[in-house]
């Protein structure tokens, strides 16, 4: 092992939660994030955030919750395999009384207020959220609040991320597998904004502290993040070679920070089983 590795592994040590047989698993999601009772989660970044939303749904309607799915921006429209049921209708009203003749049969419903092009829907208003967040016996209502165009990484533009004020959890997605990558819109959701953020250049190499510096500044990936939110960050695609390392590396860096909103760090891997893989304390 590098001489570089080896003191970084070590580091890792320190901070690092892996399952034992005293432990619960932290190979799944709801686990590995502490989620409470009751939640609010929008989801941020790139990577992985639809994926990551409907994976964490299954869990929490196979373990008994009652959840609601949804996006105040836009989602590709979910399969059945994904979603119990799939609400959609321009009138919020409406909405609202589907979940309640509903949710008690269904389990897990998705809302949109209408389809749009190229199989996407169109999200509801985060005021819809903060309404829904005061419904009886809804547990979970878990937001898709930031869009990425299918990329690894981003930053925001000017109205992103669009998060509901009653956010109890902000789980703050990136891809490790753009480590390597060039700065460029193949691999980056407005790479100008990321270069101007990073200081790197289009067309460089992106690099660990490339990922940790969007992890934690004001104006990356907890930009408009509420006050009272916990703060996950997620960081997705370790199963491609040399991931779980790049994830740490990565982990390191952003616990350097010292940054006081991050209360996780999580190395997953939402397309394989386990979906988790280590559970990171800064």
């Amino acid at each position: 092992m590098d001489p570089n590795q080896k003191v970084i592994h070590s580091l890792i040590e320190k901070f690092v939660k892996r399952p034992s047989d005293e432990e619960k698993s932290v190979g799944f999601l709801r686990e590995a994030l502490g989620l409470k009772a009751k939640e609010v989660i929008s989801l941020v970044g790139a990577g992985g955030k639809t994926t990551f939303m409907f994976r964490l749904a299954k869990e929490l309607f196979l373990s008994g919750k009652k959840v609601v799915t949804t996006t105040t921006t836009k989602i590709l429209e979910p399969t059945s395999e994904e979603t119990n049921s799939l609400f959609i209708h321009p009138d919020e009203k409406r909405i609202k009384d589907f979940i309640q003749r509903h949710l008690h049969q269904d389990h897990h419903i998705t809302i949109a207020l209408e389809r749009l092009g190229s199989g996407k829907l169109k999200g509801i208003s985060p005021s819809l959220v903060n309404e829904l967040w005061n419904f009886h016996g809804l547990d979970t209502i878990i937001v898709e609040a930031d869009g990425a165009a299918g990329r690894s990484i981003k930053a925001p533009r000017e109205g992103e991320p669009v998060i509901p004020t009653c956010t109890t959890l902000v789980v703050a997605i990136l891809g490790v597998d753009s480590v390597g990558k060039e700065l460029n819109g193949d691999h980056v959701f407005q790479p100008e904004r990321v270069s101007k953020m990073t200081g790197l250049a289009i067309g460089e190499k992106i690099g660990g502290d490339t990922l940790a510096l969007l992890a934690t500044h004001p104006e990356g990936l907890l930009k408009g993040i509420p006050f009272s939110s916990r703060v996950v960050v997620f960081l997705n695609k370790v199963d491609i070679p040399g991931g779980v390392e790049k994830g740490r590396e990565i982990s390191l860096k952003i616990a350097k920070t010292g940054h006081q909103r991050i209360e996780r760090i999580v190395l997953g891997q939402l397309k394989k089983e386990p979906p988790v893989v280590e559970v990171i304390f800064p």
